[in-house]
């Protein structure tokens, strides 16, 4: 008589399934580079006591599904089996509910595995991949909402389902919005202005005043070169580029040009001094100020941060105070993005494009899709191609879609010295544009903003800027994530965002919270007031834009560089 309890089999199964199978499902995976730094199938072992623990849980959670099945009441709270079609077929919902409970139970097993942490958030990214991928809801066979659609469309929701897969087949991603509907220049990126200046890397945009008089101080805001500029000028509704003009900033930006093979050899030096510095060189001659406003958001911010800091070795305070939304500057907590970073997997990015060659943006764009799989990408792939729908309007999932290339070197390089081996906050440590990186020569006053729910810049290190950066500081946290927690107009009343009333910047977030004050709506007018103190008198506003014949206007905005595809 075999004397193994009847969860043996189950954990063996579950064993192999770890052992072999997740590592094959995430290299299956676009863009995610695993490969070179996934360990070799292994044995796997499991803490005993939370084994034990997950298997009188299982036991416990079976009975009573199989129960609920019984009496036709199996229910689920997740919502892709939220639909009529699921809760008025029993079948449908049973296989619902007990996909669910094996969800659970692989993701326990997952967590009970005995290894260091990165190689168990590696285990869970991957078992969590194969579970979304794998999900009743993705497959028409048992997706009972589509199927119900199916009936009732007498078969045309199938044929709409198939003309969008052959269509984002054509277009090479899966469509998250009716792109049809959005045009840059058009209905999106549309703030007046013109391209003031312009070389191989960027255009510099400077925007028309609209008040009679600006501030002496005017505002450079670098957005980041991983995606294009127009996510903060979407529409006027909720362009953060139209309301900092509307409280009276002369106001320009940085459009980074999406990178194609003459660009193959930039370096992150050719980005922070050809790019960042130029800019902010750019606007004072412009505008004659002495001293400008700056903003960085996410790669964005950390390009500012060593322009700055390159510019401050030298002598040099152009800047009188600096913005960093959602901003990576000390990158020992880099969230999920930490399962693709080691040795080895950077290492194989530099053989592979450190001399030169392109990171493609499509690329970018699956990887940070696969981030939240269920939200991002089957979520689409349900509505696109199983029910035959559209997706609405929405003009932050269509910037979403138009993704930029990198340049191989910068992408490696930025990869070692900040992700890996996080140089930027280790004083001397690292070298950029010929001058060793030291924030502590950073005095100005920063603004930081982070969102609670961000999945690329976690809150905690968005928070962690405080703690590196010396100057006068205010923090500042939004809900949502990392883009809607940024784009969040007053005019729409969404949302929170905390703030210390004290001003005090303790170790952790956490601490940091316990003496915050929840406020309802956006976190704009709170920076709008905090730029203002540094933004200098009043002045008349110009009456043209550039400055003279040198920097006189190109083209009207959004200009060219930000209409070029990947």
């Amino acid at each position: 008589m075999n004397s193994e309890p009847p969860w043996a089999e189950r954990v063996q199964q579950f064993q192999q399934i770890l052992g072999q199978s997740w590592s094959q499902a995430l290299q299956s995976l676009p863009a995610l580079g695993l490969g070179a730094q996934l360990p070799a199938a292994a044995p796997i072992q499991f803490s005993q006591p939370k084994l034990q623990a997950l298997q009188q849980q299982y036991l416990q959670e079976a009975q009573q599904l199989w129960v609920q099945g019984l009496q036709g009441r199996a229910e689920t709270r997740d919502r892709r089996f939220s639909g009529e079609g699921w809760a008025s077929n029993p079948v449908a919902a049973f296989s619902a509910a007990a996909y669910l409970l094996n969800a659970r139970t692989l993701m326990g097993l997952a967590d009970a595995v005995q290894a260091d942490e990165k190689t168990r958030a590696r285990i869970r990214f991957g078992v969590e991949q194969w579970m979304a991928a794998m999900a009743p809801s993705n497959f028409l066979a048992f997706n009972a909402e589509a199927q119900k659609k199916a009936i009732d469309t007498r078969g045309e929701s199938i044929a709409k389902g198939m003309q969008n897969l052959l269509h984002d087949i054509r277009q090479g991603h899966v469509s998250m919005t009716d792109e049809s509907l959005f045009e840059v220049g058009r209905n999106v990126g549309t703030t007046e202005g013109a391209v003031v200046y312009e070389n191989a890397l960027f255009q510099l945009l400077e925007y028309k005043p609209l008040t009679p008089r600006v501030y002496e101080r005017p505002l450079l805001l670098v957005p980041p070169c991983i995606n294009k500029f127009y996510i903060l000028d979407l529409q006027p509704g909720n362009s953060f580029i139209r309301y900092a003009v509307e409280q009276g900033h002369r106001s320009f930006v940085v459009s980074w040009r999406n990178p194609d093979d003459s660009l193959a050899h930039k370096t992150w030096d050719d980005y922070v001094a050809d790019g960042a510095i130029t800019a902010i060189d750019l606007v004072q001659r412009i505008t004659g100020a002495g001293q400008i406003n700056a903003l960085g958001f996410c790669v964005g911010g950390t390009i500012l941060s060593n322009a700055l800091a390159v510019l401050a070795a030298r002598g040099q305070e152009p800047v009188a105070s600096a913005t960093f939304l959602t901003t990576l500057i000390d990158f020992s907590d880099t969230g999920i993005l930490d399962v693709f970073i080691d040795e080895a997997f950077v290492k194989f990015r530099e053989l592979q494009m450190g001399q030169g060659g392109l990171m493609k943006g499509q690329d970018l764009a699956s990887t940070f899709s696969f981030l939240r799989p269920n939200d991002l990408v089957w979520n689409y792939v349900v509505g696109n191609y199983l029910k035959g729908e559209t997706p609405p309007p929405f003009d932050l999932l269509y910037w979403n879609s138009d993704s930029t290339n990198l340049p191989g070197p910068f992408y490696a390089w930025y990869l070692r010295n900040f992700y890996l081996e996080n140089n930027l906050v280790q004083p001397n440590k690292l070298t950029v544009c010929g001058q060793k990186m030291d924030l502590g020569r950073l005095k100005l006053p920063v603004y930081i903003y982070g969102s609670r729910e961000d999945h690329i810049v976690p809150i905690d290190a968005a928070y962690a800027s405080t703690q590196v950066l010396p100057g006068k500081k205010r923090f500042v946290m939004g809900a949502s994530g990392h883009i809607a927690g940024v784009i969040n107009p007053p005019a729409q009343r969404k949302r929170s965002h905390w703030i210390r009333a004290d001003g005090k910047l303790p170790a952790s977030r956490a601490q940091w919270l316990d003496g915050a004050t929840e406020h309802p709506g956006s976190w704009w007018p709170d920076w709008s007031d905090w730029l203002e103190s540094h933004a200098g008198k009043q002045i008349a506003a110009p009456r043209s834009y550039g400055k003279g014949a040198r920097f006189k206007a190109i083209e009207p905005a959004p200009g060219r560089y930000v209409l070029q595809k990947s």
